[in-house]
């Protein structure tokens, strides 16, 4: 299987988060609620593009934008390449006010089409 066409799954971080002091924890359970999310839809919509993504190694990227605006700006482009792609919001119950949208999860998916939203946003490196 190409790289192109194989499957993966790429989690979108506001960096602007940091003004909330939001911890290294945090961040990580945002990431995995985006992951898990992501996943069922796809599950949902695209049973065999799911299982191609669990059989193939589950390939996971996180990534950075700035801001909010610029992480609603890749989720519109995503719907518009019919990308599936969900917003995760934070309950409030711990570090964020209610509502916080933290991460936008895209796929799993064609990494081909994934690119085209995300492959020009940096690899979150550390936090």
């Amino acid at each position: 299987m190409s790289n192109l066409r194989e499957p993966k799954q790429v989690i979108i971080v506001r960096r602007d988060l940091k003004k909330f002091g939001i911890s290294i924890g945090k961040l990580a359970v945002q990431v995995a609620h985006g992951a898990v999310e992501g996943f069922r839809l796809v599950k949902e919509i695209a049973p065999a593009m799911a299982n191609l993504w669990l059989s193939s190694g589950q390939k996971k990227i996180v990534v950075l934008v700035p801001d909010e605006k610029e992480l609603m700006r890749r989720y519109s482009r995503a719907k518009t390449l019919n990308i599936p792609a969900v917003i995760i919001r934070d309950a409030g119950l711990t570090e964020l006010p209610p509502g916080t949208i933290t991460v936008l999860a895209l796929g799993p998916w064609y990494s081909d089409i994934i690119d085209k939203v995300s492959g020009d946003l940096p690899l979150l490196r550390y936090w």
